[in-house]
């Protein structure tokens, strides 16, 4: 859903500028989804190369990927209500916000949720 937000905003944020054409929408998608297979595509083979033994599908990297779609609609939003400061305060942030989450979500499902420094659930601590 996200992603077609994305397009359909993009499509919006054209048109306000004066730059709008039907075709701008199949381009800007087309455009957006080989990105986001060639993102998956670099993943996997990052997954590959490094040995990572994980329950990781292609389905979960590509969900994973389209996470950066909420980001973009919302630094498009931000952008067209304030302008270009908003537009690239709220972008440093949602990509901050996003490398966080992914790297936090990626490490707990490929090493598991004992990864996070925590005590496993169970385990009770005894003091001498």
């Amino acid at each position: 859903m996200a992603f077609i937000t994305y397009v359909l905003l993009a499509g919006m944020a054209l048109g306000i500028q004066k730059r709008f054409s039907p075709e701008v929408l199949g381009l800007c998608a087309s455009t957006a989804l080989v990105w986001v297979v060639l993102e998956v595509l670099a993943l996997l083979l990052g997954v590959y190369l490094a040995t990572v033994r994980s329950n990781l599908s292609t389905f979960h990297l590509l969900a994973y990927s389209g996470y950066k779609y909420v980001g973009m609609v919302l630094s498009v939003l931000t952008g067209l209500l304030f302008g270009s400061d908003g537009y690239y305060v709220a972008l440093a942030w949602m990509s901050s916000a996003l490398l966080y989450f992914i790297v936090r979500s990626l490490r707990t499902e490929t090493l598991g949720p004992d990864s996070m420094g925590g005590r496993p659930l169970g385990s009770t601590s005894s003091s001498t």
